[in-house]
């Protein structure tokens, strides 16, 4: 008989984190016993140990409470694991198979291989703009080029000029 007095308890000693709603009952079971020690008393203050006992009694009722909402969270929370654990052993499995190609990427979405050296390494504005600048330098290009033919057909004619006055200084000078 003292084993079932005893066990109720250890619901005291038990992490608060670890309650469940029976330990709570064994913890009521626990006080009502001690509050009826004390009641059994004569010293004629039943009356404060009756206000005592409401108040413990609506203690243990918001303990009741709180365990029960924590263990369903944590059953929640527990199921939610579970299920992240069979999906996360799914996805491995589909990788060692090599379904990792298959992987549903959404549209416009597109897997590239890293170590491929022919794959694309510039998206396709980049290469608008690379070409787009490419021609604006090849148009600049042919504009000092065609300067550089008027520079040297000016430089030609003045030379031709000058030889002509050297050959000539005579008639120039006229």
């Amino acid at each position: 008989m003292e084993d079932l007095d005893s066990s109720p308890e250890l619901a005291l000693e038990k992490d608060p984190f670890q309650l469940t709603v029976e330990d709570v009952y064994d913890i009521s079971y626990v006080i009502g016993k001690d509050l009826l020690k004390i009641g059994g008393e004569p010293k004629g203050q039943s009356g404060r140990i009756s206000d005592l006992q409401f108040k413990i009694v609506r203690v243990l009722e918001l303990l009741e409470a709180l365990v029960s909402q924590c263990n369903l969270n944590m059953e929640e929370l527990k199921l939610e694991r579970d299920n992240l654990k069979k999906e996360f052993e799914r996805v491995l499995n589909e990788g060692a198979r090599g379904d990792a190609d298959q992987v549903n990427l959404g549209p416009d979405k597109q897997v590239i291989d890293l170590t491929d050296p022919d794959r694309p390494r510039f998206t396709l504005q980049e290469l608008r703009e690379v070409l787009q600048e490419r021609n604006q330098l090849k148009a600049q290009l042919l504009v000092a080029q065609e300067e550089l033919q008027c520079y040297k057909r000016d430089v030609g004619y003045n030379e031709a000029s000058q030889d002509h006055l050297g050959c000539f200084p005579e008639e120039a000078r006229i």
